[in-house]
């Protein structure tokens, strides 16, 4: 039973909603408004926030929302866990838009266990993300606190983007399907040949898909060919001091190891010639993407630029090939602020004729032995 999760409680018989709260000083400052009734899922996030609000369902959801006491809370997150429903979903997504501006920087996640697996792309497209409650493994207030910063950071982009030429951004996108297309098909048989090599080589998928930052915090899924053992990002910590990047004293965050000791034999070579980064042109193909453009952050990196300093990098799209590629090709002695102010320099002066340039000086620069 939901009651016998909550510390202290109160429900609402008209709007069948309860209002729950923990008595303790140690978890995350985070309340949220959960639309469901999955007891573990409300245990979860009783174990990892201060106090909340329960729906059963989204039309409650929506009454508890426009009700004048609720309107008074500050809510850090909408969690969904119902039953999969499309027509549902935007109606709902439509309704938090129309209660205006506070409410549009409010991150809403969609519970993935409730979501046919064919569905996964489309609901991502709507939601802010996907997750799996029931198998969550890091730490949730950071996860939330991203989401929150993206979107406020990513209506203020909105603003900048203005000024953005209209004919650029068409011309951008036509080039792109054009050149990936044409790329993708050449690159057919190199793509099979390093599937097999990767496969020989170790067990585990060919691919490697993460997800990554691009322009305006989009969160979308990165495919590149795997060139680490698996599970390799959960041995980042145990790595932490080999890191050659330091933390700035703006708190930007980057990490990378010289030698790392969980890149294979084969994901050497892919890396050093940067074949790894073919998968990447389904991105482009499918807009996530660009062939040229900034570089596409890990989340855990993304989390760290989220001030007014940085909105200007992520006004260029996450790319295949930039700035941060051709001119010192990812060395050492690159410094954290030298990244962001080519993604930054990148951004403001972007158009057709530095695509190209870029694009012309990219082979030269992988040609360098230096993996990214």
């Amino acid at each position: 039973m939901q009651a016998d999760l909550l510390n202290k409680a109160t429900q609402d018989e008209t709007r069948k909603y309860l209002r729950v709260a923990t008595i303790t000083n140690e978890k995350s400052p985070l309340f949220f408004l959960y639309v469901g009734k999955n007891d573990n899922s409300i245990k979860f996030l009783l174990n990892t926030t201060i106090s909340g609000v329960i729906a059963e369902n989204m039309e409650n959801a929506k009454k508890l929302i426009k009700s004048e006491n609720f309107n008074e809370q500050t809510v850090d997150v909408i969690i969904l866990d119902v039953p999969y429903n499309p027509g549902e979903l935007k109606s709902f997504e439509s309704f938090i838009r129309s209660m205006g501006k506070g409410y549009s920087s409010i991150p809403v996640i969609y519970n993935e266990c409730q979501l046919p697996k064919d569905q996964l792309e489309f609901y991502t497209s709507i939601v802010d993300d996907v997750i799996d409650l029931s198998n969550w493994q890091f730490n949730f207030s950071s996860k939330i606190s991203f989401l929150k910063k993206a979107k406020e950071y990513n209506m203020a982009l909105h603003q900048k983007e203005e000024s953005v030429k209209p004919e650029y951004s068409i011309s951008k996108r036509l080039l792109d399907i054009i050149l990936s297309t044409l790329l993708l098909i050449v690159a057919l048989p190199i793509l099979a040949l390093i599937a097999l090599a990767i496969r020989l080589e170790s067990k585990g998928p060919i691919f490697y898909a993460a997800k990554r930052a691009g322009r305006g915090f989009k969160i979308f899924k990165f495919y590149k060919f795997r060139t680490m053992v698996v599970n390799a990002d959960k041995k980042i910590e145990a790595l932490a001091h080999l890191n050659q990047y330091g933390q700035t004293s703006n708190g930007a965050k980057f990490f990378k190891i010289a030698n790392d000791p969980r890149i294979t034999k084969v994901g050497k070579f892919l890396r050093n010639s940067s074949l790894d980064e073919l998968p990447q042109l389904f991105n482009v193909l499918k807009g996530d993407m660009s062939l040229v453009g900034n570089r596409p952050l890990p989340l855990y990196e993304a989390a760290t630029l989220t001030t007014n300093d940085f909105v200007e990098r992520f006004m260029a799209p996450a790319g295949i090939t930039g700035l941060w590629q051709i001119k010192k090709r990812g060395k050492a002695e690159m410094s954290i602020d030298e990244r962001i102010s080519l993604d930054i320099s990148y951004a403001r002066q972007a158009n057709i004729l530095y695509d190209f340039w870029i694009m012309a000086k990219t082979p030269a620069a992988l040609l360098q032995k230096s993996d990214v």
